[in-house]
């Protein structure tokens, strides 16, 4: 995994933010964070199905393995979670614990993820919940909603 380290110091909010690579060693703690924010702010609007395979997938080696894992730290501890594959042109998986939510987190990872990638465009398949996120960050719609599996999404891309 490459070590690429920020640290982005937030003004408005008086509080350093730390990103850093995640190791496979802190990746239970990362999906515990995912998962923990899905339940409380994206299953409400997805059907069983969807839920229960959106927990599978950030249970499956194979998926997760795709990814490299990059995480947000405040005082030390985990606030946010970003994974990208494809050398960085798709973003899997962008979760911000609810505490430090509107507090430019999610931003900072997104920021930290295009400093890293060429100048192919980037992918996201934006759940409802954060479609508007990314549409304010640059991205646009490449079609309508999407349902796969019960899992809900906008295909986006920005370049």
């Amino acid at each position: 995994m490459i070590q690429n380290n920020d640290t982005i110091h937030d003004f408005e909010h008086n509080e350093a933010t730390q990103i850093s690579s995640i190791e496979n060693d802190k990746l239970d703690e990362a999906l515990k964070l995912v998962k923990e924010v899905f339940m409380e702010f994206e299953a409400p609007d997805y059907c069983d199905e969807g839920i229960a395979e959106f927990i599978h997938t950030i249970g499956d080696e194979s998926y997760l393995s795709m990814h490299r894992f990059y995480g947000a730290y405040q005082d030390n501890k985990l606030v946010g979670v970003i994974a990208s594959r494809n050398e960085h042109h798709h973003i899997g998986l962008l979760f911000v614990d609810k505490n430090y939510q509107r507090k430019g987190i999610g931003r900072q990872l997104i920021q930290h993820i295009l400093r890293m990638k060429d100048e192919e465009p980037i992918t996201v398949n934006a759940s409802p919940y954060g479609h508007e996120f990314y549409k304010k960050l640059g991205f646009a719609d490449t079609s309508e909603e999407q349902i796969t599996n019960g899992v809900r999404y906008y295909p986006m891309l920005r370049y």
